[in-house]
């Protein structure tokens, strides 16, 4: 089972990318996700084929649809939580008709649209970053990062450490969530019951899991630290690279593909561009 986040070493088209491109990529598919498209229709149909895009990148990367909807797992109470926050608030300038009525408790319609919309969005963001980590070597995304904060050397910034420190807190995110798995299932053998019980025993339960979650992280933190002093790091040095980024014509191609469905994301938003209005259709 592959966990959230971590490379896997395969030899695809979309591992073969430069670092950089899929960088970029990865911030222009999360702006043409957060685009609002004006009508529901045009809002869902745009969303979907997004959606539909990076799941078809997932594959590309040997993903299987059995461990997305496995890191998806999580998330079904935030997805449910949203849910009962839409439906209970009031929805301010309902554009759809009400869904049901009860003794003046009106819910709309709106409320199923807006939850549905933000359940997607949160969805493929966290599908896209899946993307870039898995096909990303850490050492390469580092380098990428420190490509695009090169101008800010100009103003002195400390562009190497800055990029260093994301590229550790991506690479350490699929750690810290087996780490949490381990302490569950450790937590589990000893009868601890995070699924059933009161209120006050979950919080237990969760605060006997954060506590040595903790504990490794400031542990893994130290020998990581030890490691690299003991390795003469120093990133005011400067440094030489083993591996070079080369922009391919492929990286190129795919990169003009990701920009030209940027630009005509933003421009379908600018002139409110309805494609069921060409062909007679009326939908909200």
């Amino acid at each position: 089972m592959t966990t959230l986040g971590r490379y896997i070493p395969i030899n695809g088209w979309v591992h073969r990318m430069d670092a950089r491109v899929k960088l970029l990529a990865t911030i222009a598919l999360m702006v043409t996700l957060f685009l609002d498209y004006g009508s529901w229709a045009m809002t869902f149909t745009v969303l979907g084929l997004l959606f539909a895009f990076v799941i078809v990148l997932l594959l590309s990367c040997r993903i299987g649809l059995r461990t997305i909807f496995t890191s998806l797992r999580s998330l079904w109470f935030m997805f449910i939580f949203l849910f009962i926050i839409y439906i209970v608030v009031p929805t301010a300038n309902p554009t759809l008709p009400v869904a049901w009525d009860l003794n003046g408790w009106v819910v709309y319609w709106d409320a199923f649209a807006q939850a549905g919309k933000i359940i997607l969005r949160l969805t493929a963001m966290l599908l896209v970053t899946m993307v870039l980590t898995s096909s990303t070597k850490p050492l390469d995304l580092t380098y990428a990062l420190e490509w695009y904060l090169t101008p800010l050397k100009l103003i002195k910034l400390p562009t190497a450490e800055i990029a260093m420190m994301v590229s550790i807190a991506l690479r350490f995110i699929p750690t810290l969530l087996e780490d949490a798995q381990r302490v569950m299932k450790a937590q589990a053998s000893r009868g601890v019951d995070f699924k059933k019980g009161h209120l006050w025993a979950k919080i237990t339960g969760i605060t006997s899991l954060i506590i040595p979650l903790f504990v490794s992280s400031f542990l893994r933190s130290e020998e990581l630290a030890n490691a690299m002093e003991c390795r003469g790091y120093d990133p005011r040095l400067p440094r030489t690279r083993y591996r070079k980024l080369h922009f391919k014509w492929s990286d190129i191609l795919f990169l003009l593909f990701i920009l030209a469905l940027l630009a005509g994301c933003i421009v379908m938003v600018a002139l409110h561009f309805n494609v069921y209005a060409l062909f007679g259709v009326t939908v909200l």
